[in-house]
C-alpha cells in the first residue's frame, strides 16, 4: 500500500534517524561507513546501519542508503562485501551517483532498487528516461529545476520523482562542483566538500581585450563591485517550500526530500514535524484548505538561519534574493522553549507501535498469548504468539483477569504497546509471574522476526559461492583478463617508460598521429577546444592540431557551417561542445537549429550532460561522441555502462580530472583523451554573479572572484544557455609531466582555451607541440597548477 506522498528525512546519525521517525518521516536517507556524500557526518558502522534498517522497518518506514560518491578502480572490489549485509537485512534502496556502482548493483543485486542521485545532474526528461532505461526506479532531480521542468519530466516519463524541499542549497549544480576539490583536495564527489561557497569573495571587473562581446567604451577598472558587507555572493539562502507544497506535489514530485545530514537530531525532528503537518493538511483538504501559519515559518528559522529562506529555483531561474550576500550573524537568540519541546517529544521519545493481543489463561490448559500487528507500510497483518506451561490450579486465590492484563501489558523497552489486550480466563488459574513475563518476551521476539522476515533477502545466486571480489566467478574473471589487449609481455606497466617508436602495442599503433617534422612518430593527437574566434584562428594555423572543439555557448549556430568549413579547409576535424547543463533553454536552442546541426558537417559532439546523450539517440544522429570528463568514469565499469546506454554510437572518453596519474593508469588511459592544459571549471551554476552584484546585462562577459588568500577566479556568464562558469584561479598545465603521460598512453591530449588572448593561445600551443610531438621540451611562464594529476583526491 504505497503512500501518496513520501516525506524523506536526513539521518546523519542513529539518533537523527530515530528523531525523524518519531516526527513522522515516511523514509530516511542515511550513509554508511563508506561511499556516502557526507563523509563527515556521524555515519553508523555496519552494526549501527543494520540496527537502523531493522528500526525503520519495525515502524513501517523505509531506509535508503547513500552510495552516492564516485568510486575509484581499486575500491570497486569492496562494494560487494560492503553492500551484502544491508541487502540481506532488507535495505530499501541505494542512492547512486557513479555509473560503475550503478552497473555493479544491477548485476550483483538486481532486486535492490537504485535511485539516481541529484549528483547525476538530471535536468530533463531525456536524462530521466535514460536512467530509468538503465534500471533506476527513482530520479532525484537537480535542485535548480523549475516546477514546469519537473512537471515535464513526470508527464513524459512517469518516473518516480524525488526533489529537495527544505535545507541548504548548493551554489553549483550538484555533481559539477570541483571548487573544494581543486583548492584543497576535498572532493564533493567523494563526500568531503569543504563548502568553499560559504566563504566571502570580492567581485572584480577587468576589461578583457579578447572578448568581442565586451563593451569597448567601458573604463578599465579593478574596483570591487560588492563593497562592504556583501561578500557572500556564492552562499545561497536555505530552501523552504511550505508555501508551494501543493504546487510541488501537483507537478509530479512523490518524495519530498529534506536536506540536513550534517545537522542535529533536533533540527531533523523540527523540520520533519512541520512538513508532516502541512502534507497531511494538503492531503486532507486539498488547496482550498491549505494555509501556512507564519509562526511555523519562524520556527524553521529558529532551527537554522543562514540569512533567510528562499523558494529556490521552483519559481525563478536565478536571482539576488536567493543569495545570502551578508555574513551570518555571530549571535542569534535561541528559542529554548521550542528546543525543549522537540527534544522531549521527538529526540528523546521512544516510538512504539500498536499491537492487538489475546491471552487465554485457563486452569489445566497451556498458557497462550497471540499478538497481531498491522504493518503501516504494506497494510498487511503480522501474527505471532506462544504457548507456555499448563496453567496451574490456584491453591488459594486465583489470578484475576486484571492482574494478568497488567503483567502481560508491561511491554517495557520493546518497540510495541498494547492498543488492546483481551484476556480470557477459566477455572481457578494460577501462573507464576515469571512464566507470564517469559511468554510475553518470547511472543514479542517472534513478532519482531515476523515483521522483519518479508524484508530480508537471501544471498544472490550468482554470488553465493563468490569470493567477495568484483568477479562473478573464475570463468568470468579469466574471460575479462583475456579480453585485455596484448599479452603480458606487450603490456606497458605504469611504472615503466614507453619508447617512442613504432614498436608499440596493437591498441596504440592504430591511433598514431603521423608528424612528419623531424622524422619522429608522434604518439599523440593534439586537440584544442576554444571559446573565441581569435583562439580558433590561432589553432587553425598550427598544422599539428588535429581537431578543434567549438563551445556552443560561444559559437552560434548561424556560423556553424562557416567554422566547420574553415576547420576542414585546414585539414582539421571540427567538433561541437555541447552545454555543461542541458535544460529547456538549451533544448529549445538545439531544436530550433537542429537542421543546422545535422548539415554543418561536424565530425563529432562533445557530450557534457546525460540529456545530450539521450537526445542524440532520439534524433538518430549518427555522429561520433567525445564524452567529457563531467560524464564521470572513475572506474572501468562506469565507462562500460555508459557505452551500454548507446551501443550504436561511437564514443571516446575523456579521463577524469580528479584522478592522479597512478589511478589513471589503473583504470586504463589508452584510446582516451587527457586534459593537459586549461582553466578547469570549478563551478557551473544557474546563478549569475553579474546579476547578483549589478543586475542582468544579457551580455556575456568576464568578472572575477577574489578570495581571502587573494586568489582570483574568472567567471563567465554564458547568456545563450543562462548559466555561469567559474574557472580555477590558475590554469592546469601538465607540460612538465610528459614522462608520466607517456606511461599512460592517452590517444588525445586536449588543450582547453577559455579567456586566453590570441598571443597566449599561440604560446601555449607552441610549447605543447614542441614538447609532446617534437621532443623539444619548452617551459611556460606564469602561474599554473597540475590539478590532481599528482595528488589526486581522498
Amino acid at each position: 500500500m504505497k503512500k501518496k506522498v513520501e516525506i524523506l528525512a536526513p539521518a546523519g546519525s542513529f539518533d537523527s534517524m530515530k528523531a525523524a521517525v518519531a516526527a513522522g518521516a515516511d523514509a530516511v536517507y542515511m550513509g554508511g561507513s563508506r561511499f556516502g556524500a557526507r563523509a563527515y557526518a556521524e555515519n553508523p558502522d555496519e552494526t549501527g546501519m543494520l540496527e537502523a534498517i531493522n528500526y525503520v522497518h519495525l515502524h513501517g518506514r523505509q531506509l535508503y542508503m547513500t552510495v552516492n560518491t564516485l568510486v575509484k578502480e581499486d575500491e570497486m572490489d569492496d562494494l560487494y562485501d560492503y553492500l551484502l549485509p544491508y541487502y540481506q537485512a532488507g535495505l530499501d534502496a541505494v542512492i547512486v551517483q557513479d555509473m560503475g556502482v550503478f552497473s555493479y548493483i544491477r548485476e550483483h543485486f538486481p532486486d535492490l532498487p537504485v535511485h539516481a542521485s541529484t549528483q547525476m545532474t538530471i535536468t530533463g526528461p531525456e536524462g530521466a528516461a535514460l536512467m530509468t532505461r538503465m534500471g533506476a526506479v527513482r530520479i532525484v532531480t537537480a535542485r535548480e529545476l523549475s516546477l514546469e521542468e519537473i512537471r515535464r519530466i513526470y508527464q513524459e516519463t512517469g518516473v518516480e520523482i524525488e526533489s529537495f524541499v527544505h535545507g541548504a542549497l548548493c551554489y553549483c549544480y550538484s555533481g559539477q562542483c570541483l571548487f573544494s576539490s581543486l583548492i584543497g583536495g576535498r572532493s564533493g564527489n567523494r563526500g568531503r566538500c569543504a563548502q568553499t561557497c560559504r566563504l566571502p569573495f570580492d567581485v572584480l571587473r577587468r576589461l578583457d581585450e579578447n572578448n568581442p562581446n565586451e563593451n569597448k567604451n567601458k573604463k578599465k577598472e579593478n574596483g570591487v563591485l560588492n563593497p562592504g558587507d556583501s561578500k557572500y555572493v556564492l552562499s545561497l539562502k536555505d530552501l523552504c517550500t511550505l508555501d508551494i507544497l501543493p504546487d510541488i506535489l501537483e507537478a509530479g514530485v512523490y518524495s519530498l526530500k529534506i536536506e540536513g545530514r550534517m545537522k542535529s537530531s533536533r533540527y531533523t525532528a523540527g523540520v520533519v514535524r512541520l512538513y508532516r503537518k502541512y502534507v497531511d493538511l494538503y492531503l486532507k483538504n486539498g488547496r482550498k484548505g491549505y494555509r501556512v501559519d507564519p509562526k511555523d515559518r519562524k520556527e524553521l528559522l529558529d532551527l537554522f538561519d543562514r540569512g533567510g529562506q528562499t523558494l529556490g529555483y521552483y519559481t525563478e531561474h536565478n536571482g539576488r534574493d536567493m543569495v545570502v550576500c551578508h555574513e551570518k550573524p555571530a549571535f542569534r537568540q535561541e528559542n529554548r522553549e521550542l528546543y525543549q519541546y522537540l527534544d522531549k517529544t521527538y529526540v528523546e521519545a521512544e516510538v512504539k507501535e500498536p499491537v492487538q493481543g489475546f491471552a487465554r489463561v485457563c486452569e489445566g490448559e497451556p498458557l497462550q498469548l497471540t499478538l497481531q500487528y498491522e504493518d503501516p507500510l504494506t497494510g498487511e497483518s503480522r501474527m505471532a504468539g506462544g504457548i507456555g506451561a499448563v496453567v496451574q490450579t490456584a491453591v488459594k486465590q486465583p489470578m484475576s483477569k486484571e492482574r494478568i492484563e497488567k503483567q502481560l501489558g508491561k511491554t517495557g523497552n520493546t518497540p510495541y504497546y498494547f492498543e488492546n489486550l483481551e484476556v480470557e480466563t477459566g477455572g481457578s488459574p494460577f501462573v507464576p509471574v515469571q512464566e507470564l513475563n517469559e511468554l510475553r518476551r518470547s511472543a514479542f521476539e517472534q513478532l519482531t522476526e515476523e515483521i522483519l522476515r518479508p524484508y530480508r533477502r537471501e544471498i544472490p545466486e550468482n554470488r553465493a559461492c563468490g569470493t567477495g571480489k568484483g568477479w562473478q566467478n573464475p570463468e568470468e574473471k579469466n574471460l575479462e583478463e583475456n579480453n585485455q589487449t596484448g599479452s603480458e609481455s606487450e603490456k606497458t606497466s605504469p611504472a615503466q617508460d614507453v619508447e617512442l617508436t613504432a614498436d608499440l602495442p596493437v591498441q596504440s599503433q592504430k591511433t598514431l598521429f603521423e608528424n612528419k617534422k623531424g622524422n619522429k612518430t608522434a604518439l599523440y593527437h593534439i586537440h584544442v577546444s576554444v571559446e573565441h574566434p581569435a583562439q580558433l584562428k590561432v589553432a587553425l594555423s598550427v598544422p599539428e592540431v588535429g581537431a578543434i572543439y567549438l563551445d556552443s555557448a560561444e559559437f552560434g549556430a548561424e556560423q556553424w557551417n562557416e567554422w566547420v568549413s574553415r576547420c576542414h579547409e585546414a585539414d582539421k576535424q571540427c567538433l561541437l561542445v555541447m552545454p555543461h547543463i542541458f535544460r529547456d533553454r538549451a533544448k529549445e536552442y538545439f531544436e530550433t537549429h537542429r537542421s543546422r546541426l545535422e548539415s554543418a558537417g561536424f565530425d563529432g559532439l562533445v557530450i557534457r550532460a546525460w540529456e545530450e546523450l539521450e537526445l542524440v539517440r532520439e534524433w538518430k544522429i549518427s555522429i561520433p561522441l567525445v564524452m567529457d570528463y563531467g560524464i564521470y568514469t572513475m572506474n572501468h565499469r562506469a565507462e562500460d555502462f555508459v557505452r551500454e546506454m548507446a551501443p550504436e554510437l561511437s564514443m571516446r572518453f575523456t579521463l577524469p580530472v580528479e584522478l592522479n596519474s597512478r589511478e589513471l593508469g589503473a583504470r586504463d588511459s589508452r584510446e582516451r583523451e587527457l586534459l593537459v592544459y586549461g582553466s578547469i571549471p570549478v563551478m557551473v551554476t544557474a546563478q549569475c554573479i553579474r546579476k547578483t552584484v549589478e543586475g542582468c546585462s544579457k551580455c556575456p562577459e568576464y568578472l572575477y572572484l577574489r578570495d581571502r588568500k587573494k586568489k582570483v577566479f574568472p567567471v563567465r556568464n554564458q547568456c545563450r544557455f543562462c548559466c555561469n562558469t567559474i574557472y580555477n584561479s590558475s590554469p592546469l598545465s601538465l607540460l612538465k609531466d610528459k614522462k608520466q603521460i607517456d606511461r599512460l598512453q592517452p590517444e588525445v591530449l586536449r588543450l582547453a582555451f577559455t579567456s586566453e588572448s590570441a598571443a597566449q593561445t599561440g604560446e601555449v600551443l607552441d610549447a605543447y607541440v614542441k614538447t609532446f610531438l617534437h621532443q623539444e621540451p619548452v617551459e611556460l611562464e606564469g602561474e599554473f597548477t597540475r590539478g590532481h594529476f599528482k595528488r589526486g583526491v581522498e
